[in-house]
């Protein structure tokens, strides 16, 4: 038992009970709270009494007086009582006993004893409740900054996509920060993401294809490509991205652009999905669905189940 404020009163007339049976004076009673820590000053008022006028006190009033002064020390008498208590539990010499004491006092000790280890299972249940809680409250404050952080990256991708837009004289620039700025976006949502890359021959002289990115979506790989035109996307402007598809086994595509797709690229798409998945996607749809926060993984899903079930590679979503 360790009780930070102080003996519960049951427990205390216990402790009363029991501690000057175990010992056969009155100042054995006085040596035993020595030996438990208490201090000096806790005893100096029995002492005192004890050595002027002995038979004004008995056994038991000096362990009531010495107990009630500890408890009333509050945390400053932590240390003095949990000394008193474990100088009980561990208490095993009952020949210092009063031979008609003697089974009064295994009993009594037994007691605290029991009384002890009720009151530990009773702090181990309170304090696994309190990790429980704790990591409960870990996990919550966890999630929150989790969100908050998800929140401030998709803010700042908005507002750099929304720049975008004003930068018609510089029209390369803008393709290339398109990249980063839609591949921070699947970040944010923690879809899986590679950023773009160059493939290479062997020695590293020639390119043979860039991937504007990569992303992971119900467990399948998706290309992505990504261009800002002035005109629709035509049948020409996609059919390099189809070509590198299908040239990867298990692959799916998504091409995403600013403007939007003529009806000869949306019907070339659609025959595409005989072999391989692959759905269309505007800046126009993205731009929505940042400005209603919307959830860009059920988006994605959304499009990508209308292209597999309805054949519709380009469902356009708006809101």
């Amino acid at each position: 038992m360790a009780e930070q404020f102080h003996y519960p009163a049951d427990f205390l007339e216990l402790l009363i009970d029991t501690i000057p049976r175990l010992v056969r004076s009155k100042k054995s009673v006085i040596l035993f709270f020595e030996g438990a820590g208490v201090e000096p000053a806790d005893l100096a008022g029995v002492s005192a009494t004890l050595r002027t006028s002995p038979d004004s006190i008995s056994k038991f009033e000096i362990a009531r007086t010495v107990l009630i002064r500890l408890n009333a020390r509050g945390d400053m008498g932590l240390g003095p009582r949990r000394g008193v208590i474990r100088r009980v539990v561990e208490f095993e010499d009952f020949e210092s006993c009063w031979d008609n004491e003697r089974l009064k006092a295994k009993g009594l000790v037994a007691s605290v004893r029991e009384a002890v280890n009720r009151k530990d299972a009773f702090t181990r249940m309170q304090q696994e409740r309190e990790a429980e809680r704790d990591q409960a409250q870990a996990a919550q404050r966890e999630a929150q900054q989790k969100t908050a952080r998800k929140r401030g990256e998709i803010e700042d991708v908005k507002n750099r996509l929304f720049a975008l837009f004003g930068m018609d004289n510089q029209p390369q620039e803008r393709g290339r920060l398109l990249e980063s700025v839609l591949n921070d976006l699947f970040r944010a949502y923690d879809i899986h993401v590679r950023e773009n890359f160059v493939r290479t021959t062997p020695e590293g002289s020639v390119a043979l294809e860039q991937i504007d990115g990569v992303i992971e979506l119900e467990g399948t790989i998706h290309l992505i490509e990504m261009k800002w035109l002035k005109e629709p996307v035509g049948v020409a402007d996609f059919g390099s991205h189809l070509v590198r598809v299908m040239s990867r086994a298990n692959v799916s595509g998504i091409f995403i652009s600013n403007s939007r797709f003529t009806q000869s690229a949306v019907a070339e798409c659609a025959e595409f999905l005989n072999l391989r998945t692959n759905f269309l996607c505007t800046l126009e749809e993205i731009v929505n669905l940042l400005l209603r926060e919307g959830d860009l993984i059920k988006f994605l899903k959304a499009k990508s189940h209308a292209a597999i079930v309805d054949k519709k590679p380009f469902l356009e979503i708006l809101s």
